[in-house]
């Protein structure tokens, strides 16, 4: 496996743009009765769990005898197609919340494994404005109602399920990294070049024994024939309050900036609003995903169940992801690992 410094002008099912899939609905999966069906009976017996206990769930104990197939196929188009998919149709307003819950965690299991998702070892998220102060250098901004701005989160696949939508806002955006890149090669390759060298992220707090508390992986990387991201601005920004994190620089900044711009062109980002019962699945190493701000229903907020997993058959990574992903080991890495 060969590490290089630039990655060449890339192709493939990774690459697009919006104009394909804005006005398709062909990444969208509609469940149908049985496919319902068999996810309420697999669930039940999962409906008590505590959250802690749902990364105990396995595919054998979780059967899906008519969403199976899919659900293997559909681990492919994730990890070495165009990233991203919605399953749509899954009753959340007439189960308990434990039960959705069991629901998306079993459907995780059939993808693979669940990873932690903070420094109290959660594998379930709760994606929900909690009062917290965006501003604050330890708040991971989920936990707000603003906007997000385009990242990755520190895992294979992220997958959402939504219980409840907001009043307004809270759109989601997904964007393909491989088409940016290419786009930023064609118009300034001196600044593509700059996102390859390591670069200052903040951990916001959640730190692994023995370790800084920010970790160094450039934004893109070129290994065994694949481009891959890592990106979270704001994190990026705020190491900048570690004395020892190295210096942003001017060009670093600009081109920084310029990938900013290429994500939050609408030439580029898709832009979907997830309805309840929505589960949204997206490839963390080739897209960048974001949420708009929103405003929360009086007695009925926003609310959302996060899983990461880790992808057996994924690709390979560069072994400067283990400061951030513990291993870089497929199917076996990933997550929020700290005592």
């Amino acid at each position: 496996m060969m590490s290089t410094r630039i990655a060449p002008r890339q192709s493939g099912p990774h690459v697009w743009k919006s104009a394909e899939y804005s006005d398709s609905g062909e990444w969208i999966r509609q469940l149908d009765a049985r496919e319902i069906d068999d996810l309420l009976a697999a669930s039940a017996p999962f409906a008590d769990y505590a959250e802690d206990e749902l990364s105990r769930i396995s595919p054998e104990q979780f059967p899906l005898p008519s969403l199976g197939p899919y659900l293997r196929e559909l681990g492919r188009r994730l990890t070495a197609g165009r990233g991203f998919e919605l399953i749509r149709g899954f009753p959340t307003h007439d189960v308990p919340e434990r039960q959705a819950a069991a629901v998306v965690a079993g459907v995780g299991a059939h993808l693979g494994s669940l990873r932690s998702q903070n420094s109290a070892g959660h594998v379930l998220g709760h994606v929900r404005n909690v009062g917290a102060d965006a501003s604050d250098p330890n708040t991971r901004i989920y936990q707000t109602n603003q906007r997000q701005s385009f990242h990755t989160d520190s895992s294979d696949v992220v997958v959402l399920l939504c219980l409840e939508t907001g009043a307004t806002g809270g759109e989601s955006l997904l964007v393909s990294v491989a088409a940016m890149y290419n786009e930023m090669l064609a118009r300034a390759p001196e600044m593509a070049a700059l996102l390859f060298e390591p670069i200052a992220t903040d951990r916001r707090g959640e730190v692994p024994a023995g370790s800084d508390p920010f970790f160094t992986i450039p934004v893109l990387s070129w290994y065994d024939d694949a481009l891959t991201v890592i990106y979270q601005r704001q994190y990026i920004e705020s190491a900048q309050r570690f004395d020892d994190a190295p210096e942003l620089t001017s060009s670093v900044i600009e081109a920084l900036d310029l990938f900013d711009e290429l994500a939050n062109d609408p030439d580029f980002h898709i832009r979907m609003q997830l309805e309840a019962g929505d589960m949204q699945f997206v490839h963390n190493h080739s897209l960048l995903h974001d949420r708009t701000a929103f405003t929360d229903r009086p007695g009925s907020p926003r609310h959302l169940l996060r899983l990461w997993l880790s992808i057996p058959g994924d690709r390979a990574l560069p072994p400067i992801f283990a400061q951030r992903f513990g291993s870089t080991k497929v199917g076996d890495r990933g997550g929020i690992i700290v005592p």
